[in-house]
């Protein structure tokens, strides 16, 4: 018999290692899986390294894929501090560029590029609070499951941009064809070195929410709520504003993920948009254990696995393939979490229940002659 007890907090060094384990296992096991489909194993995962990094247009693509992973990671982790399980990035993206969507169609054309730029940001923030904040007034009120609400806003999400891209806002110019009509030229964010300059806005994030959670007021009540909701009562703190609070945060940032990547690479709208960005977030703010300077390196090293394993893709490998190349990784490295907060021992029998077993053996060696059959007496 085995049973898992809570481990004691772990040094930095120690934690590194288990994390580090965890990736080697999901190697390996990637390895083990290539192999048996008769792929090379180390020439795949040479090209997967060098299709993420190797050359200055894949180290673009890796940044490209990093920008939105880690402004939805940020503001995931706001939400999962007050244990609220915000699942709804998806959703939350797909609205923050729907809103900005709309503030591109809206303003005329004469628009300098700045200030429409900063209205989409602004709308985007405000389109992802608001997608964020309906599931945040039905936990409140009526305490619904949060986990279940916001994914299911994911779904409601991608049928209202599948009914604006097919049908409200479908593109005259389009001769037919299904599809919306590209943001205005002066909306494209400036790039740097083929990178978006969306690149600066999880950067700043970073040290605005490093210092919201570490340094203010209100990051301190929201670390109380998630820690505890009856000592947060109990000190004093009103709880529903905190976690109203920390959901429109938490909803308005990931919308500004739709809102750069609308205006930093895709410059159109459609159901895709978000390309999976909500629910790779989440596994990026845990594995960073919601810091939000460890994010930026995750969601960096994540982007670089999804550049890869797209890379490979042209050396022969099937997509599904990759994906699940992706996914051993990711899986092993996750269950290392595990192994950092608990601890799998072999249970040792306790002394009662010792005691009681030697009774059993003693009270079965001298059982009662009276008890036994004539004949058995007689002998």
């Amino acid at each position: 018999m085995f049973r898992i007890t809570k481990r004691e907090e772990l040094s930095k060094v120690n934690s590194l290692l288990f994390r580090l384990f965890g990736l080697l296992v999901g190697i390996l096991l990637s390895g083990i899986f290539i192999a048996l489909l008769g792929h090379p194993v180390f020439s795949t995962f040479a090209k997967l390294v060098s299709g993420a990094f190797g050359t200055l247009n894949s180290l673009r693509n890796t940044l490209t894929f990093a920008i939105p992973f880690a402004i939805t990671a940020l503001g995931l982790s706001i939400a999962f501090r007050m244990k609220f399980w915000n699942i709804g990035g998806e959703g939350q993206i797909l609205i923050g560029a729907t809103a900005a969507m709309f503030v591109s169609m809206q303003m005329p054309k004469s628009t300098p590029g700045w200030l429409l730029i900063l209205m989409m940001f602004i709308a985007g923030f405000i389109g992802g609070a608001v997608w964020a904040i309906i599931p945040g007034i039905f936990r409140i009120q009526m305490k619904t499951n949060e986990t279940l609400f916001t994914l299911m806003m994911n779904y409601i999400a991608i049928c209202f941009v599948k009914y604006l891209y097919y049908e409200v806002w479908k593109d005259p110019a389009g001769k037919g064809f299904a599809g919306i009509e590209k943001i205005q030229d002066q909306a494209h964010l400036p790039s740097f070195f083929g990178v978006s300059a969306g690149i600066i806005l999880p950067i700043v994030l970073m040290f605005i929410i490093h210092i919201l959670i570490k340094r203010t007021k209100l990051g301190f009540e929201i670390r109380v709520v998630g820690e505890s909701e009856p000592t947060a009562h109990y000190a004093g703190i009103n709880v529903k504003k905190v976690v109203l609070i920390g959901i429109l945060l938490s909803g308005g940032i990931v919308g500004l993920a739709g809102a750069t990547k609308l205006t930093g690479s895709v410059f159109a709208l459609s159901e895709n948009l978000a390309g999976g960005a909500g629910f790779t977030a989440i596994v990026i703010a845990w594995l960073a254990n919601l810091s939000a300077p460890f994010i930026l390196i995750v969601s960096f090293l994540i982007g670089a696995l999804e550049q890869g394993a797209q890379a490979i893709q042209f050396e022969g490998v099937p997509s599904a393939v990759a994906d699940i190349i992706q996914g051993l990784i990711l899986m092993s490295v996750l269950g290392s979490e595990f192994f950092l907060r608990y601890k799998v021992s072999r249970a040792k029998p306790s002394a009662s229940r010792l005691s009681d077993e030697a009774e059993l053996v003693t009270d079965n060696s001298h059982t009662d002659s009276s008890k036994l059959p004539p004949e058995k007496e007689m002998e």
